[in-house]
């Protein structure tokens, strides 16, 4: 029997956390607006110490990046409006999202906290996966009150690499014959997890584009890259077989973790996963009024060794900076190139 082609969305809440948090004060009787105006989402401006986890278009566009601190935005940002976030409030809103989309398959895979991939492959019936995905969009939109970007292909990398084009509020398909015309013409950094050290060393080659790279000898890029070449090439020609994983993990104690459906071994991809779990173990430890004094990260090769590294912090607290930085230097210290990581975590013992 013909193995049935795989029906996948990718979903992509735009602009998450600010988003939400806008339509929490809206809901309250704000009268503004945050995704309106230049704003971020971040910690406490006062002690220097708080980052950036989420910034509007506006504050964007004046240069403001996540993970600076709020005084480095503000330099760039003169009017910048900061504003809390709350963690609380996203993992509702997060799970008011997955709840909605339960309702299409019990196959699910939370990226993160705003983005998901669904296999539509067993559920779809009589209908189309692309009528599918304007449903849930519009759904989303009318009942949930923020927007999305779906993608629409028959793999996550595709379904991946469609919701990340022209936002928001878009659906986007992104099919195997659709590669040339939609894909191969964009500029070789638009490859998903295709790190930035790369960049310039395909740029070497005259590989200025996604399409540039899909050319290339197979074998040449294995000789050049080893695996790593390996899954550019495959990226490249839009190959990926890797499944839905909807079996969520457990955490243990008061920490987070994240299985990856793609190997990662560029070092930036991977600082940019602990920040998201630094905030949301943070975030954790201050819903229990508790103090994290050892920071414990956990790397795992695509061979299923896990590496742990962990620091006692120089003051116990639950500040998403420091928690971060602490991860950052544990990084650092277990990090080899040749490793293909497949999850990364955060745990931290503490006290009350």
């Amino acid at each position: 029997m013909e193995k049935k082609q795989r029906q996948i969305l990718h979903i992509d809440v735009n602009n998450a956390f600010l988003s939400w948090t806008a339509i929490d004060r809206l809901e309250q009787g704000e009268k503004v607006d945050i995704r309106e105006i230049e704003a971020v989402i971040g910690g406490d401006e006062t002690k220097r110490s708080g980052i950036v986890l989420a910034k509007s278009m506006k504050a964007k566009a004046k240069g403001v990046h996540t993970a600076e601190t709020l005084y480095q935005a503000r330099i760039k940002c003169p009017n910048l409006q900061v504003f809390k976030g709350d963690y609380k409030s996203y993992r509702k809103h997060s799970n008011d999202l997955y709840k909605l989309l339960l309702q299409y398959t019990d196959k699910i895979e939370r990226f993160s906290i705003d983005e998901c991939f669904l296999d539509m492959t067993d559920f779809l019936g009589n209908s189309k996966l692309i009528d599918k995905a304007y449903e849930i969009s519009r759904r989303v939109k009318n009942e949930l009150g923020f927007t999305v970007n779906v993608g629409v292909a028959h793999n996550k990398l595709l379904a991946k690499m469609a919701s990340d084009f022209t936002k928001p509020d878009k659906v986007h398909t992104l099919f195997e014959e659709e590669i040339p015309r939609k894909m191969w013409p964009l500029p070789v950094s638009e490859l998903f997890m295709l790190g930035k050290k790369t960049i310039p060393k395909l740029q070497k080659m005259r590989i200025k584009t996604i399409g540039d790279l899909a050319k290339q000898d197979k074998n040449e890029m294995i000789k050049r890259f080893g695996k790593h070449g390996l899954m550019m090439w495959d990226y490249s020609n839009g190959i990926d077989n890797s499944e839905v994983n909807y079996i969520e993990e457990k955490p243990k104690g008061i920490g987070n973790s994240v299985t990856l459906p793609m190997d990662i071994c560029d070092k930036e991809k991977l600082e940019e996963i602990l920040l998201m779990l630094a905030e949301q173990v943070a975030y954790r430890l201050r819903r229990y009024d508790m103090y994290a004094n050892v920071v414990n990260v956990q790397l795992r090769t695509k061979e299923f060794k896990d590496f742990s590294h962990q620091k006692k912090m120089l003051k116990a607290n639950s500040n998403t900076k420091d928690i971060y930085a602490t991860a950052k230097q544990l990084l650092e210290e277990m990090y080899k190139k040749r490793n293909f990581y497949t999850l990364s975590g955060i745990k931290s013992r503490q006290f009350g």
